[in-house]
């Protein structure tokens, strides 16, 4: 299969899986796997698309964003929710800098990734059929920037187990939003947001330490990646806005599971390898 034909598949999976609470990064280790991409890009490939999700983030928000960069001197409201949004970035953005070779030598592999879809699977499931329904008999948090700065910390700390690739960005900020007592709309809200320094700043660091190793070629298939990606991800941003007006998370726990185990079954088959 021709590089190219892999990139557009590749970025066609980071656009739905980033904002959905099921692994991005999982998805993409794993898709690599068996796709057989070229070892020097996929590193820097896995990271570097998601910048199409960012920017996806900033399209659909833009009206709400402009109008917090008018106003963000005066308005305190909106002072408290960036505020929030750099203390819950500050966790994972801190562990992952000192850590992450450890990370990519020991946890980027297509096992974690299962094990980890199955342990966050559970996670959604326990969190929606035993947490989110004590919640929300106490006054759930209903607007974005109502965010305490406990809640965001909490969210932040949550994220922290995105680190293991198959746990989700999105999916373990949006069951720490919940755990923290955010209504699920505002968790969800709140990880999209929280998105725009965690990835931008994981693109940028990882762009710059890949410099010496990224060609003319590599930089095109890069680009073509993450402008479909970012095409895609604005498509399930607003998917996912609708799909939890009226459902909660527990299907993509459910889901989380059954591919968790699939690829436990072909890993072991040597499938792919």
């Amino acid at each position: 299969m021709e590089e190219w034909v892999k990139v557009v598949i590749l970025g066609i999976i980071e656009g739905l899986t980033e904002f959905l609470p099921v692994s991005s990064t999982g998805h993409l280790i794993v898709s690599s796997h068996f796709l057989q991409l070229r070892e020097s890009l996929q590193g820097v490939f896995e990271i570097f698309i998601q910048i199409g999700a960012v920017v996806a983030v900033i399209v659909y928000y833009w009206p709400d964003l402009w109008q917090q960069a008018r106003t963000i001197t005066r308005d305190t409201s909106v002072q408290r929710l960036w505020m929030g949004i750099i203390l819950a970035f500050i966790p994972a953005a801190g562990i992952g800098f000192f850590l992450e070779d450890e990370i990519d030598r020991v946890l980027f592999s297509p096992i974690v990734v299962a094990i980890a879809l199955i342990v966050g699977g559970i996670l959604f499931i326990v969190v929606e059929r035993y947490i989110v329904p004590r919640t929300e008999q106490n006054q759930q948090v209903t607007e974005l920037q109502q965010v305490s700065p406990r809640q965001a910390l909490v969210v932040g700390f949550w994220q922290v187990l995105a680190l293991i690739p198959g746990m989700s960005r999105s999916g373990m900020s949006i069951l720490g939003g919940m755990m923290a007592g955010l209504e699920r709309k505002v968790a969800t809200q709140f990880s999209f947001y929280l998105a725009l320094p965690t990835l931008g700043a994981a693109t940028v660091y990882k762009l710059i330490t890949s410099l010496d190793q990224i060609t003319g070629d590599d930089m095109v298939l890069l680009i073509v990646g993450a402008v479909i990606s970012g095409i895609v991800a604005g498509a399930s941003i607003a998917w996912l806005l609708r799909y939890i007006a009226n459902h909660n998370f527990i299907p993509f726990g459910v889901y989380r599971i059954v591919v968790g185990v699939i690829i436990l079954i072909l890993v072991a088959s040597g499938t792919g390898a």
